[in-house]
């Protein structure tokens, strides 16, 4: 762990940007996660369960099929009864009036037959009278039973015991008395007297009525939180299927209660901002030089974000399983351009979001954890198109490996094995190796540089290395050397070796504007006898503006830049500002005439360039190639370095000196051990 003092490496600049970046990516993610309360999987009944293992999150109960219930009500609907209402004055009223209206008598019939009509008319009224409509309404079952209310008290009777309006005029005439003057008594508009007695109580029968419907439960039982339904494979019966249903419905219901919307809203920001709070924290501890550039913290958070998204679309839309989705390519990016820490922190804090969108969380973090560990295990060093192969091989197997061992927990028999999953992950597989060409976009993107980059901008095809090799073959063979040594270092301080390595390459490219100016590049003539210590100074010194000319005409990546213009950090050319110092003792020497622009390195592999490129360059002058002068070249300029300053703003430790020191010893010494010499043969 690096030091770390909090008052000391964290501002408020940086607590008020961080708290932003952690605020707007939980925004982010908690608005593209799902909110509608539905329930994103599908269930058919005679099918086997394609999902996880499902057991009931909460208490909700188990819905009857809507045909069960109708036939329930249908069944108390039969034993349903009306109500209607006597009223006991409507047969007086009635008779009064007949008797008024025919007070001077029945034209051809004797005044005896107006009691004889009174009379008939109140055995009709004791039946009962209903109106003709409600009659044929209710007394289509002979045996319907109604439910007559005459003052407080309710007494059932059958329907068809009582006359409907029309039967009850034609009962009048069923009477022997009447029948004979049936011609006579029609012109007394006997109908005007029956009216019904017996009234149907509409609000109060549908009253009735709903409350006996509502009483038909609308669940047969419960399912209670914990209780598995059932297991992935199993075939869907009818109550299987009509519990699945019911926490469907339960659900949605639960979820379009507004109060509900805004806890599980709250539940899942809490939740999101507790796990995004931690990976900053662990930045902000273990790698806060992260936080510098904001193409680190921009892919980062991307990464999860991105994944997050195609979770939200891949669950809401049930397009196929979560796991068709390659989450390995997370930590692979994150290894290639990071570490292998911040690889797998950056992974499980994406899994775990993930995992709240899905019904069944448990499984699915296990599983895609120990895939992106076996992911950034495999992938140490990306050299070779091969690794990703290897490294999608690798995360496959160690997926369906997982997959399986859930599958022998549960499963009871071979025969129940589901290849669906395995399906999904083999397709997971295949697409991991898109993480080859997205390298390349997520370069270009965030201005990072992979090592397959690096090896591409190493190979001497390349036109600045072949022109090099060409107009500037000293240079040339120098820039490989420095790259052997600086290399070798950084593989034994835990740098970067290929990235110091390619940036040796370019380092002096800007030599091949004027070549013969450099000693590796002379053959016998000096053009600097020609010219001032100035004017040379000044040359020299331009081979590092010219290179970065050179490179930004060519599009070298920023990284490989900043080789060029620290590898002399803001050091002089100190051969001709002495030479110059010594001929003009009492001048004031403007040092900026031999200064280089800089500035100086500002990461561990820039110093070990630096150390490497002048050790390389000052050994080819020494006289004697023994392990002391070595010793003593190599010790004089690092320490010299280090006294000036040049690697006050890189991290770089006395410890890594100490190792640099020793490397270039050893290659030195082998480099320039003596050779034996072959003998001539004698004639």
């Amino acid at each position: 762990m690096s030091s770390f003092n909090f008052k000391e490496d964290v501002t408020w600049h940086d607590i008020l940007t961080r708290s932003a970046i952690v605020l707007a990516t939980v925004a982010i993610i908690v608005w593209l996660m799902p909110q509608d309360g539905q329930n994103y999987f599908y269930v058919e009944q005679g099918k086997p369960w394609k999902y996880a293992d499902f057991t009931a999150p909460f208490d909700f109960p188990i819905y009857k099929s809507e045909l069960a219930v109708k036939k329930e009500k249908d069944s108390l609907l039969k034993e349903y009864e009306p109500y209607f209402n006597y009223n006991k004055d409507i047969e007086g009223n009635m008779v009064r009036k007949f008797v008024t209206d025919h007070s001077e008598g029945i034209p051809g019939l004797s005044d005896d037959y107006i009691s004889i009509i009174a009379n008939r008319l109140h055995r009709i009224y004791q039946i009962g009278i209903v109106s003709s409509s409600d009659y044929s309404t209710f007394a289509s079952d002979t045996t319907r039973m109604v439910r007559i209310v005459n003052g407080k008290n309710a007494t059932s009777m059958v329907m068809a015991q009582f006359l409907s309006t029309k039967k009850a005029y034609e009962q009048l005439f069923l009477d022997n008395i009447l029948e004979q003057h049936r011609s006579q008594l029609q012109k007394c508009n006997l109908n005007n007297y029956i009216v019904p007695n017996i009234i149907y109580d509409k609000d109060r029968s549908e009253e009735s009525m709903r409350d006996l419907v509502s009483s038909v439960p609308l669940a047969s039982g419960i399912a209670q939180k914990g209780q598995k339904i059932i297991d992935r494979g199993e075939i869907v019966d009818e109550n299987v299927y009509r519990t699945i249903e019911s926490f469907k419905k339960e659900n949605e219901r639960r979820n379009s209660d507004e109060t509900q919307q805004r806890l599980t809203l709250l539940g899942k920001a809490l939740y999101v901002f507790v796990i995004i709070l931690f990976f900053t924290i662990y930045l902000t501890l273990f790698r806060k030089d992260y936080f510098e550039k904001a193409r680190n913290v921009a892919m980062l958070y991307s990464l999860i974000v991105i994944f997050s998204l195609l979770t939200g679309l891949m669950v809401r839309n049930t397009i196929a399983h979560v796991y068709i989705i390659p989450y390995a390519m997370v930590p692979i990016f994150t290894r290639v351009f990071m570490d292998s820490r911040t690889a797998i922190i950056t992974h499980v804090a994406m899994v775990l979001i993930c995992a709240l969108m899905l019904q069944h969380p448990m499984e699915f973090i296990v599983v895609e954890t120990l895939a992106g560990m076996a992911a950034v295990y495999s992938l140490r060093d990306l050299q070779f198109r091969s690794q990703l192969f290897k490294t999608a091989i690798i995360v496959t197997i160690v997926a369906m490996t997982m997959n399986f061992a859930f599958d022998l927990i549960r499963m009871s028999a071979f025969s129940e094995f589901d290849m669906s999953y395995y399906n999904y992950l083999i397709i997971n597989g295949i697409l991991l190796l898109f993480a080859y060409p997205l390298l390349y976009l997520l370069e270009k993107t965030f201005g990072f540089i992979s090592d397959i980059t690096l090896i591409e901008l190493s190979n001497s095809n390349n036109p600045l290395l072949r022109r090099m090799s060409e107009v500037a073959p000293g240079t040339f063979q120098h820039s490989i050397q420095v790259g052997n040594l600086a290399s070798e270092i950084a593989n034994k301080i835990g740098a970067k070796a290929q990235l110091v390595r390619t940036g040796a390459l370019y380092h002096d490219i800007g030599k091949t504007i004027n070549p013969i100016y450099f000693t590796e590049n002379q053959s016998g003539i000096n053009p600097h006898e020609d010219l001032s210590y100035i004017e040379s100074a000044q040359i020299i010194i331009s081979h590092v503006t010219e290179g970065l000319k050179m490179a930004e005409r060519s599009g070298l990546p920023s990284i490989i830049k900043d080789f060029i213009c620290t590898h002399h950090g803001q050091g002089k050319a100190k051969y001709f500002y002495v030479k110059y110092k010594n001929e003009h003792p009492d001048e004031e020497v403007d040092e900026l005439l031999f200064t280089y622009p800089g500035p100086n390195p500002f990461t561990r592999e820039q110093a070990i360039l630096m150390m490497a490129d002048a050790t390389e360059a000052a050994s080819r002058s020494l006289p004697d190639y023994t392990e002391k002068s070595i010793r003593e070249l190599v010790n004089r300029l690092i320490d010299g370095m280090v006294a000036e300053g040049f690697f006050r703003e890189c991290p770089i430790t006395f410890r890594d000196i100490t190792y640099a020191k020793t490397v270039l010893c050893e290659k030195l010494k082998t480099i320039y051990h003596a050779r034996v010499s072959y003998p001539t043969a004698k004639a």
